[in-house]
């Protein structure tokens, strides 16, 4: 039978290696540029969004295989979903990711991404697992204080 670290691995691998979330979206509404200065990973997300849900997303950019794949399955697991559940999954995957929270029940909105549990053993290895999680926290928290992304829709 086989490990669930394996699997992870082997999800982790396919997605950095494949991802077809790594395109460039013809038309968004929100883009956001992440940097990791330690390894030099950098990213730029496109979100598009409609009714206040996430209709699509995408990244362009470079970095080691932790931050692609990271970036890649995050899209996956949020694409589809209204911005203050996105809000609550990232913040979860942040906390699992900095042991703050370790509840599996909590931890099962984060479907694929849990993938990423381990890597919180491995201090290098976190900036680059959370560059893209950071960075659309950003981007949602910089366009909702101007008004730009509504989070409450009624729709």
């Amino acid at each position: 039978m086989e490990d669930l670290t394996d699997v992870y691995n082997e999800l982790i691998m396919e997605h950095s290696m494949n991802s077809y979330n790594k395109k460039k979206l013809t038309d968004y509404d929100f883009s956001e540029m992440g940097h990791n200065p330690n390894c030099g990973d950098e990213i730029k997300l496109e979100l598009k969004l409609k009714n206040g849900i996430i209709e699509d997303m995408a990244f362009s950019g470079h970095g080691c295989a932790i931050s692609q794949a990271s970036t890649s399955i995050m899209i996956d697991t949020l694409k589809g979903k209204k911005i203050n559940e996105a809000k609550k999954i990232i913040k979860t995957f942040i906390g699992m990711i900095k042991r703050e929270i370790t509840d599996e029940e909590e931890l099962k909105i984060l479907e694929d991404a849990i993938a990423f549990k381990n890597v919180s053993n491995m201090p290098a290895r976190v900036k680059c697992a959370l560059l893209a999680w950071h960075t659309l926290e950003d981007m949602i928290n910089k366009n909702e204080n101007n008004g730009q992304i509504i989070t409450d829709c009624c729709h």
